[in-house]
């Protein structure tokens, strides 16, 4: 008799397949955690304005993922620096990392891409499209165009070594960017109507003029709330889509 046998406690539990970095209290996992939980992911997140310090090391993990936030990748913070190194360290393990928004722009830098202010913000639900290219299709889908939600006022002006542009649309020249077993994303395909409800109850300061001054690229929140009616659910299915070509990556257990 083994043990474990002997003793549950002795019992081994699995390690996590997937580190999640949540930035901000207000930019929770939304739709991944959703799509995590069925496919019956193991997870870990830790929430750096929350006070929970980021793993020193992603070497345990299948796989990672970087959430967006209101702060900018420029910003002055330890805990992006940190999100930084973990990238860098995953890209040289071959772990495949999803970035959201911030998390995009994170891993541009991370790994040699440059990060700034956009002459336009994007706020909404607006069209992105791709080339048709066999990495396009690959992540994004065969639809060469979609109607995603975006919440940003930087953008990725410089791709890192090797990566190629995937998406763009008419205000933000890297919609989507591959590298290796990498995606990053300035758009949130992790959106849900309960995160959108929250962000327009806390918009920022800048949001109420940017409605104003940028008509083409910036919804007024009863614009937003009739588009996540028309778009959420193709939002859910493209978030499927990209998750799962995501997985299919994740480093062997």
């Amino acid at each position: 008799m083994t043990d474990a046998l002997l003793n549950p406690a002795a019992t081994c539990v699995a390690s996590p397949d997937v580190l999640v970095l949540q930035h901000t209290l207000e930019d929770p996992p939304g739709y991944l955690a959703t799509w995590l939980d069925a496919v019956g992911a193991r997870w870990d997140v830790f929430c750096a304005e929350a006070g929970q310090a980021y793993p020193t090391s992603v070497a345990g993990y299948r796989a990672l993922a970087v959430l967006g936030g209101e702060w900018s990748a420029n910003d002055d913070r330890a805990s992006l620096r940190q999100a930084e190194a973990l990238i860098r360290e995953a890209d040289a393990l071959s772990i495949p990392t999803l970035g959201h928004c911030l998390g995009a722009q994170l891993m541009a830098r991370a790994l040699g891409g440059r990060v700034q202010r956009l002459p336009r913000p994007e706020i909404g639900w607006l069209p992105i499209g791709h080339d048709g290219s066999a990495a396009a299709r690959e992540w994004l889908g065969e639809a060469s165009a979609a109607v995603v939600y975006q919440w940003h006022y930087d953008g990725v002006v410089a791709l890192p070594p090797g990566a190629a542009v995937l998406a763009a649309s008419d205000a933000c020249a890297v919609q989507a960017y591959a590298l290796g077993p990498h995606l990053g994303m300035q758009f949130h395909i992790e959106i849900t109507p309960l995160k959108i409800e929250s962000w327009l109850a806390n918009p920022g300061e800048i949001y109420p003029d940017a409605v104003d001054a940028y008509p083409e690229t910036v919804q007024a929140p009863a614009a937003m709330r009739a588009a996540t009616r028309a778009h959420q659910a193709a939002s859910y299915r493209l978030a499927d889509h990209i998750y799962g070509t995501w997985r299919r990556r994740w480093r062997t257990a």
